[in-house]
């Protein structure tokens, strides 16, 4: 990353170290659960990282108002979100509805000065669309119809899916899931999905994640059809 002499500031855990460069490059060793916070970051400079950290990493980025997170999740924080994935799979299944799965595909958008990669996402209403695409551009393709996230979620994080326009957004953390669902451009929690009307996600979710805990993942979701089949 080729940078100004703007000042960059790393945020580990309660601690903040500035730095003022010419030149660098990034090349970070994120233990799990460990977050760096860069700014100011240019749109210019938030590529330039992404090509430098490359698809094989293991790291998610969020980048809005100048400021880019990047972030190493937690082996459980892992298990959760394909849990969760597998439950939604489920229940579209069920319902006979399409869908495509893009799990931690980087949205961009240099208009929105946004970028952010979920946990895991779905094109669900707007599947179509994304059919067959390797790279899915912002500016003409729609935002994915779903993402969620398996941890306490950043105000840059929140930020970013809110300029792209994600319609849904799902935050698993502590036991519970969060429902946030965008409102002339804001998230405001629901109780309810817009995609799954009709059925009680908030607390279905974290119940099963629990069995998961108890008797395995792979009963659990056996027992989570079983009931949406006895209901549907």
């Amino acid at each position: 990353m080729r940078a100004s002499t703007n000042a960059l500031f790393w945020h580990y855990g309660n601690s903040v170290i500035v730095a003022f460069m010419t030149a660098t490059s990034i090349n970070l060793q994120l233990a799990p659960g460990q977050k760096v916070t860069l700014q100011p970051v240019s749109w210019q400079r938030f590529e330039e990282i992404l090509d430098e950290l490359s698809d094989r990493r293991s790291s998610r980025v969020a980048y809005a108002d100048g400021i880019l997170e990047i972030m190493a999740p937690l082996p459980e924080h892992e298990r959760s979100k394909v849990a969760i994935s597998d439950l939604v799979k489920i229940v579209l299944r069920l319902q006979k509805r399409r869908w495509e799965p893009l799990g931690s595909t980087t949205f961009k958008r240099e208009g929105m000065a946004a970028g952010i990669e979920p946990d895991d996402c779905f094109y669900i209403q707007n599947y179509q669309a994304v059919i067959g695409k390797d790279r899915i551009d912002l500016s003409v393709d729609p935002p994915p119809d779903l993402a969620i996230e398996t941890d306490v979620t950043s105000k840059t994080e929140r930020n970013a899916y809110e300029a792209l326009g994600v319609p849904e957004l799902w935050i698993y953390s502590s036991g519970m899931l969060s429902i946030n669902i965008l409102d002339q451009g804001q998230y405001v929690e629901s109780q309810s999905s817009l995609i799954f009307p009709e059925i009680a996600i908030a607390a279905l979710i974290p119940q099963y994640l629990q069995r998961a805990k108890e008797v395995g993942v792979s009963q659990s979701l056996e027992e989570f059809e079983m009931l949406l089949q006895n209901s549907i």
